[in-house]
């Protein structure tokens, strides 16, 4: 891989963990703890740590695990437009699915972009 290669895709990964960050602020009220993503062909991958706020927290201690997820799958469905416009400026591509899952413990959230074919080749 090419220097200037390696520099965008880095770019990218930063700008895809930094957008999911900030959609967790807006929408939870506090940005995950940690956030790694990955990117291949026709797929981007965030992983979100420390994700759950401190009323989840109550819940899942309470045995409410699975309303917390119930509640958290509900609403990435209703925001799965917004999540989709704000990677498709960064990957330059459009997604055709976003899918979301988390999980209890550990304590993190997994975002999954399936991107159009490349036009390019």
């Amino acid at each position: 891989m090419a220097e200037g290669e390696s520099t965008k895709i880095g770019h990218v990964l930063a700008e895809v963990s930094n957008a999911m960050v900030a959609l967790h602020r807006e929408h939870f009220g506090r940005g995950a703890g940690a956030a790694k993503t990955l990117v291949t062909d026709d797929m981007v991958v965030c992983v979100l740590h420390d994700i759950y706020t401190s009323v989840e927290r109550t819940l899942i201690r309470a045995g409410q695990s699975e309303h917390v997820r119930r509640t958290r799958a509900l609403h990435q469905e209703a925001l799965k437009h917004e999540y989709r416009s704000r990677i498709e400026p960064i990957v330059g591509r459009p997604v055709k699915a976003f899918l979301s899952v988390v999980n209890i413990d550990p304590d993190v959230a997994v975002e999954i972009f399936l991107l159009s074919p490349d036009s390019d080749g």
